[in-house]
């Protein structure tokens, strides 16, 4: 059974006239991997100082300091689905990375669902998209999570892991260029922006523009990048995917790029589910241990 305990709230921090960034409730619960974890509901700093984006912040028992993974859900330029989009959880995956040590935030961005307010991350129409701009602002609102968290007693200041889904993921290609120290690692299921254009599978939005923004960033980025995207994906496919991924090298970034099975009718959703996080499992757990042995060396 399912136990609550509602323990005192933190010390509050607020930003301008947001809601408590800290107010939190913890849940009993265990993952898919068997090990018992906690879940919070947790406010997080938003690019508007008035609005505190809801996160959800999942963490193994004992008092850490515990390796920090933020995960960046995936996005929509259509503004219905956004205002009803569920808090992201991605249950699965989480569970994966609290069985392995890890204190996991998902935080729900500006513009969607519950934290509402203005969408800052469009990327416009087809003929003036503008991805490079829509990455970078990703990217900051990662930022904004992961630098908050990093404040807290219980997270190690360094060698956090950024785990980005689709618009998520473009997001965390953007932040490749980040500390090295902080972020070790960054692992990216089908990133891109522009999928689906119109609703129809296998069509993306400006392509080209797509390619070229993410040319910009291998220019920039010092922090190697896992890139994951299923067979059956048909938003971003394998053969897209691989276009972007050399484009993201032939810039200069770093860059283990796979193709992953195919899992259910659409593999776009895969780390969505239980059945997914299971087919990235390897990939998953060699991006960890690269990052580890990585943040090992350093002094």
């Amino acid at each position: 059974m399912r136990r609550f305990n509602i323990f005192a709230l933190l010390p509050l921090l607020a930003l301008s006239t947001a809601p408590p960034l800290c107010a939190q409730v913890t849940f009993g619960s265990s993952g898919a991997e068997g090990e018992p974890f906690r879940r919070q509901q947790w406010r997080v700093p938003s690019p508007d100082t008035d609005i505190a984006a809801h996160a959800l912040l999942f963490r193994p028992g004992g008092a850490g300091p515990f390796r920090l993974a933020v995960v960046a859900h995936a996005s929509t330029q259509n503004v219905l689905r956004r205002a009803q989009m569920p808090q992201p959880e991605y249950p699965a995956l989480v569970a994966f990375l609290v069985a392995r040590g890890f204190a996991v935030l998902v935080p729900e961005r500006l513009g969607h669902g519950a934290t509402g307010g203005r969408y800052v991350e469009d990327q416009g129409g087809c003929d003036e998209a503008d991805y490079a701009r829509s990455g970078r602002v990703t990217a900051a609102e990662i930022s904004l999570a992961l630098d908050y968290l990093r404040k807290q007693d219980f997270v190690r200041k360094d060698a956090a892991v950024v785990i980005g889904h689709s618009a998520g993921g473009w997001g965390t290609l953007t932040l490749a260029n980040a500390d090295p120290n902080a972020i070790s690692a960054i692992i990216a299921f089908a990133p891109g922006r522009g999928g689906h254009a119109n609703d129809e599978p296998n069509r993306i939005c400006a392509p080209q523009t797509l390619l070229a923004a993410v040319a910009e960033f291998g220019k920039a980025a010092r922090i190697p990048v896992t890139w994951l995207v299923a067979t059956n994906d048909s938003y971003f496919s394998p053969a897209f995917s691989r276009r972007l991924a050399d484009a993201f090298r032939g810039g200069g970034g770093k860059v283990d790029f796979r193709t992953l099975p195919a899992v259910g009718s659409e593999g776009h959703w895969m780390i969505e589910s239980e059945a997914g996080v299971k087919a990235a499992s390897r990939e998953l757990e060699l991006a960890l241990n690269r990052s580890k042995a990585a943040a090992a060396k350093k002094p």
